[in-house]
């Protein structure tokens, strides 16, 4: 099931797709905060549950910022802090590491600056505190409102924390708020699913990322799977969760711009969305990903090692060139999930040859109707969106 703009020559152009547009992002620049209160059962992000070393490594972060501040020339139009648990920084924190990235480097003055939080964090408090240093954007981990299944995932919020936090979150004066929901739990069904999709839209928020349940190595739901100690719905019931909520929400004013995300007109992820388009962006912080066009890196998984890297001014990143079959990959992998769908100009420009051999392949998929190809983007289909996975591994070229 689901899992987590190059052809535009001006980047403040919108992208126009029928009646939907998009602001074209320019580079964007994540920060890893590798620390949690807990561990969600579910989770296999890098983070810790000791917070030890954080003036550290909040240290390291600012020395990585200062050691690759040459690698983007491009304003920077998203700001992500995620983990982890960002909510966790205290005001003074936040304030040295923004101050830090807009001293480096370019920043638009209405850059889109995204905090991810978790419910118990955002006191009102703290939410004027995230308001004052400047974040514009919450991505709150709220994932149900029921409190069994909270109890499962091993979340430290309540369900009244989560309610209540939006409305909070509002109070003080936060008009771009997102939420995490997941699907496919143990024991989730149907009409309780639905008890979820109407209380995220009761809020009166502006997008929300909703994802299936994956159990991932080496965590607590794994072994539990593999011990019987949980069991997951199967295929078809996690199948009508996610109809249901793709229905539930259009029918309540969100757009459904990729897979796992729902935004009302004018409120997409533009940082997510730099992934998706394939935008130059910077990962700071142990385990962050970078991507510029035709190459990729990641920081060493690992708080001590990541600080002594940094510390001795190398070695904290690995680096791999992207061949122009990977980046042919990657826009396909990344566009199809989208509303959008793959530019057919840009995978033709990549690489031509690779091009006529993905048209072979294409070509099941769109007599089946799992596929649209309309003469400039192949788009996923209504029905093509539930098997998205199976059907952008098949197009892949190997």
């Amino acid at each position: 099931m689901f899992s987590n703009y190059s052809e535009c020559v001006n980047p403040f152009r919108a992208y126009e797709h029928g009646s939907a547009y998009i602001h074209l992002v320019l580079s964007g620049i994540y920060i890893h905060i590798p620390f949690c209160k807990k561990a969600c059962h579910y989770c296999d992000f890098h983070f810790s549950t000791s917070l030890q070393s954080k003036e550290q490594l909040l240290s390291a972060l600012v020395k990585e910022l200062n050691i690759r501040s040459n690698e983007i020339g491009d304003t920077i139009e998203t700001i992500y802090f995620g983990g982890g648990t960002p909510s966790l920084l205290s005001k003074n924190e936040l304030h040295q590491l923004l101050s830090t990235i807009k001293s480096l480097f370019s920043v638009a003055h209405d850059a889109e600056i995204t905090l991810e939080a978790n419910p118990d964090d955002l006191s009102l408090q703290k939410l004027n505190d995230l308001k004052t240093v400047g974040i514009n954007r919450l991505s709150i981990g709220i994932q149900s409102f029921r409190p069994q299944d909270l109890t499962l995932m091993n979340r430290a919020h309540s369900s009244s924390e989560a309610m209540q936090c939006v409305e909070s979150a509002k109070k003080v004066g936060f008009n771009n708020i997102s939420i995490d929901l997941i699907y496919g739990i143990p024991d989730l069904g149907i009409e309780a699913w639905e008890k979820n999709l109407k209380i995220a839209t009761e809020l009166d928020i502006q997008h929300i990322s909703a994802y299936c349940l994956t159990i991932e190595n080496k965590t607590v739901f794994s072994k539990w799977e593999k011990t019987k100690k949980i069991t997951l719905p199967d295929d078809e019931e996690t199948l009508n969760q996610f109809i249901r909520m793709k229905d539930y929400f259009q029918n309540c004013g969100f757009e459904h711009y990729e897979i796992s995300n729902f935004g009302r007109s004018g409120f997409y992820s533009k940082h997510n969305s730099s992934y998706w388009f394939q935008k130059h962006y910077l990962g700071i912080g142990p385990s962050a990903h970078s991507f510029q066009g035709n190459t990729r890196s990641w920081n060493v998984s690992n708080n001590a090692k990541y600080i002594k890297a940094i510390e001795e001014g190398h070695g904290f990143s690995s680096m791999e060139s992207l061949s122009a079959k990977d980046q042919f990959n990657e826009h396909l992998m990344t566009r199809i999930r989208t509303k959008w769908g793959a530019s057919i100009e840009e995978l033709i420009r990549i690489d031509s040859f690779l091009y006529e051999e993905l048209r072979t392949n294409t070509i099941k998929w769109v007599n089946d109707g799992l596929l649209i190809d309309n003469g400039a983007h192949l788009i996923l289909s209504q029905e093509g969106l539930f098997v998205a996975d199976t059907i952008i591994a098949d197009l892949f070229i190997v």
